[in-house]
């Protein structure tokens, strides 16, 4: 069966603490939606069994009709193993996820990383539609990304495409959870920015709370936001010099600063390898629906 065939598409997004469900039918209109909790305190079987459950639910409430599934997780599936690496959700790392959840479910799916269902989401239906090659970006506690290439989520030979997060901007930076040191997420992330906050002004405050004093003035404050700029600057730059996108949609926690398309927008343009840049620099439209949408469209 084609996605042209399928009546329904049905999207599930993993996260560490919830997993999320949407049916969307052959319009594109949202014909339910439901959360449940992940449980991964449970192990690696009992999540996929909670998946499961979710899917289960979803498809009587279609009535078994024709649908396609696609599945968003934190991680990507291994060119070599077919198993999932590089989770926050630890309990999945080295498991053969995809396959699982096929034997689970009893039907073909497929399976992307959860930057790229956002990026595909936003590339199709929200603020990057109408465009052919986009960038999506995640910045919240960590950073990831995702490309969408006419239409389709480029995951590349090595299933890592779009994983700016993990490229290193200072050598002798902060070390990161993958084992290098400087990558774009221990700076360009909400734990980037707290972390630098305590390490100037020697107190621990949310990222949310930091921009507030540094828009009120506080110079410790101002000087990790001025820094979180620039490094955002050079991280972007970096990545349109060799991209080079129509445009590039941020979401995540920290994509609500504001400051972002303009300040930011302009250590972008300072960086970048050109004498013009005109790339928009975009807000999700999409909200928190982004992930799962994007995995339901995933389907085929």
């Amino acid at each position: 069966m084609t996605s042209r065939e399928a009546r329904f598409r049905i999207g599930i997004d993993l996260g560490g603490t919830k997993i999320e469900g949407v049916v969307l039918d052959r319009s594109g209109s949202e014909a339910r939606r439901e959360r449940i909790d992940t449980e991964a305190v449970g192990g690696y079987e009992h999540v996929v069994e909670r998946i499961g459950l979710l899917y289960d639910r979803l498809l009587k409430e279609i009535g078994a009709q024709p649908h396609t599934l696609g599945v968003g997780t934190p991680g990507a599936l291994s060119a070599a193993s077919g198993c999932l690496k590089n989770s926050n959700t630890a309990v999945l790392n080295g498991r053969p996820l995809a396959a699982d959840l096929q034997r689970r479910c009893g039907r073909a799916l497929r399976l992307e990383n959860d930057a790229n269902c956002f990026a595909l989401a936003e590339a199709l239906r929200g603020a990057g539609r109408g465009r052919d090659i986009v960038f999506g970006v995640i910045m919240g506690t960590g950073c990831g990304g995702g490309i969408v290439w006419h239409g389709r989520v480029h995951a590349g030979r090595n299933r890592i495409g779009g994983e700016w997060g993990h490229t290193v901007i200072d050598p002798q930076g902060p070390p990161c959870y993958c084992g290098a040191r400087g990558c774009v997420e221990t700076f360009i992330s909400g734990s980037g920015l707290e972390r630098r906050y305590r390490e100037l002004a020697g107190g621990a405050l949310t990222a949310r709370d930091i921009v507030a004093r540094a828009r009120s003035g506080e110079s410790a404050a101002g000087a990790v936001m001025d820094e979180f700029y620039r490094r955002f600057g050079r991280a972007l730059a970096n990545l349109i010099d060799i991209l080079d996108p129509d445009a590039v949609v941020l979401g995540g926690g920290l994509s609500n600063i504001d400051e972002l398309y303009t300040r930011g927008a302009e250590e972008v343009r300072r960086c970048v390898f050109s004498d013009t840049f005109d790339t928009p620099i975009l807000r999700h439209a999409l909200g928190d629906s982004a992930g799962v949408v994007g995995a339901a469209l995933l389907g085929e």
